[in-house]
């Protein structure tokens, strides 16, 4: 992790809070495949688009390693801090999930901020996913096994969609959530202890924060912080996956232990050593493809196949 860290120190690119949210928007991309994993060859790879609630039509993409129909679903929300982040950047990543744990993953383009502020890109997670349980047979999929996941923002609207899915009475196997954001505030120790870094910190998180929810009151919703959600008794089983040398991962601690607190099952993983984005370095760190098949397990064991 220390090498990745310096040869990026190295290679001496603008903080993405110094570019406009396209050009952050740009760079990212650029180098979000660098050290990924190889990317796997599926059975099928199709996209497609999910109508949000305003008309808008959402581009999204299904991975399956498996042409058989009923296979379950996972949902995946890419992270980004609402504002960069694709389908494609995390392309990899999905087909990975995929191929490991033998389900399908539709991976949606949530529209991003500035241009599209709280709570777009929530409303556009929970549009997609109510579409899905609507639709899942006409896909192929098995409706009656579906999960929500994704990491850091996309890990924070997963979290969101499970409460959300408690609510509208829709059943989810898993909410499969990679170092989440569930605080309102940047205020918890490990935000001082990492508030330079390596690779998110202080003050990229609140260039993101500002891109999409600027008004701090308005951060107290419980859609932008999930760890102030009213209750979460009664939302699918939480897999959460974490980084050690991460700002966010306190409050991923501390989401794990109120949805305990509730009554709910949570498997939580610390990664030893290792950075926020570790998830999508898997070339260069082991500890990311241990978490891969550890969150491919999950949902295998969440989904019942084996």
């Amino acid at each position: 992790m220390r090498s990745v860290t310096e040869r990026m120190a190295r290679a001496g690119r603008p903080p993405l809070h110094t570019l406009t949210p396209l050009e952050a928007r740009a760079a990212y991309e650029l180098g979000a495949g660098v050290l990924e994993v190889p990317k796997a060859v599926l059975a099928r790879v199709e996209d497609l688009h999910i109508p949000a609630r305003d008309g808008a039509r959402l581009p999204a993409r299904l991975y399956a390693s498996a042409t058989r129909p009923g296979l379950p679903l996972l949902l995946y929300l890419h992270g980004g801090g609402f504002t960069i982040g694709s389908i494609a950047t995390h392309d990899v990543l999905c087909r990975e999930l995929a191929r490991l744990a033998g389900c399908m993953v539709l991976s949606i383009d949530y529209r991003l901020a500035p241009e599209h502020p709280f709570p777009t890109a929530s409303n556009d997670a929970w549009d997609a996913l109510a579409w899905l349980a609507a639709n899942a047979a006409r896909l192929g999929a098995d409706p009656a096994r579906l999960a929500v996941g994704g990491d850091s923002a996309g890990g924070t609207l997963a979290a969101v969609n499970a409460i959300l899915a408690r609510d509208a009475g829709l059943p989810l196997a898993l909410q499969l959530l990679i170092y989440p954001g569930t605080t309102a505030h940047q205020d918890t120790p490990s935000h001082t202890e990492f508030a330079h870094g390596p690779v998110l910190d202080r003050a990229a998180i609140g260039w993101f924060f500002n891109q999409y929810i600027p008004g701090h009151a308005e951060r107290e919703d419980w859609r932008f912080a999930p760890l102030l959600a009213p209750d979460v008794d009664g939302v699918a089983p939480a897999w959460i996956g974490l980084a050690e040398c991460d700002p966010l991962v306190d409050e991923g601690v501390a989401y794990g232990d109120k949805l305990r607190a509730a009554g709910v099952a949570v498997d939580l993983e610390i990664y030893h050593g290792v950075t926020h984005e570790f998830i999508k370095m898997g070339r260069a760190i082991p500890e990311a493809r241990r978490a891969h098949q550890d969150a491919a397990c999950a949902l295998r064991t969440a989904f019942h196949m084996e």
